[in-house]
């Protein structure tokens, strides 16, 4: 009896063992597989884009990537894409650029993205990127990257002139000028700022009490 008990145990173990070791490499085949997936995404753009070294400060521009550049996806998240271009990595914003080699799961999932979402949405954004990307050329052309950044993102700062004020917020709802002398002071009344302007250069701020 003890003779027919062994060999039994000896193979129960073996099916165990063999069960466990292929769960374990069906496991490394799947997670082989996604990183081949992964590393293989890429994305074409749209419009030309800023690249930059950090996503929360939209002046860290380290260059501007042209339009039809393919970029290799490293993250994403809701708003940017990390990307790697011309061994140069940095974030770009999702919406200037379309993946062009994804999985099928992922490419299935954009399909579906495209189906659900309005035609309308869809043209309006297409608007907004070629806006985007004309005013930042326009921007760049006549500042240079960096402060072409800044200004589309909507900054200001002490020592700035008047066009460059108008380039960063459009024009004021109302503007208040006085001539002494040879000094020109101008107040420009946007809806919640009051801007303070010496001989065109900006020089103060403050909010509108209401």
């Amino acid at each position: 009896m003890k003779k027919l008990i062994i060999p039994v145990l000896i193979f129960a173990i073996g099916l165990t063992s063999n069960s466990q070791s292929g769960t374990e490499t069906l496991e490394l085949l799947e997670q082989s597989n996604l990183s081949q997936q992964e590393a293989g995404l890429t994305a074409t753009l749209t419009s030309s884009s800023r690249l930059f070294g950090d996503k929360d400060d939209l002046t860290s521009v380290i260059f501007i990537i042209p339009s039809g550049s393919v970029v290799t996806i490293l993250d994403s998240d809701s708003t940017y894409f990390y990307v790697d271009f011309e061994e140069n990595e940095g974030y770009i914003f999702k919406r200037h650029a379309v993946i062009s080699k994804a999985p099928v799961a992922i490419q299935e999932e954009v399909h579906l993205q495209q189906e659900v979402q309005p035609q309308q949405e869809i043209q309006e954004e297409l608007s907004e990127q070629v806006s985007q990307g004309s005013r930042f050329s326009y921007l760049e052309e006549k500042y240079g990257s960096n402060m072409a950044a800044r200004l589309i993102a909507g900054k200001i700062w002490k020592g700035m002139n008047s066009e460059m004020v108008k380039d960063s917020w459009g024009i004021a709802q109302k503007t208040n000028r006085v001539i002494s002398g040879n000094t020109i002071k101008e107040e420009w009344i946007f809806r919640n700022t009051w801007l303070y302007f010496e001989n065109n250069t900006l020089v103060e701020w403050g909010p509108i009490k209401q």
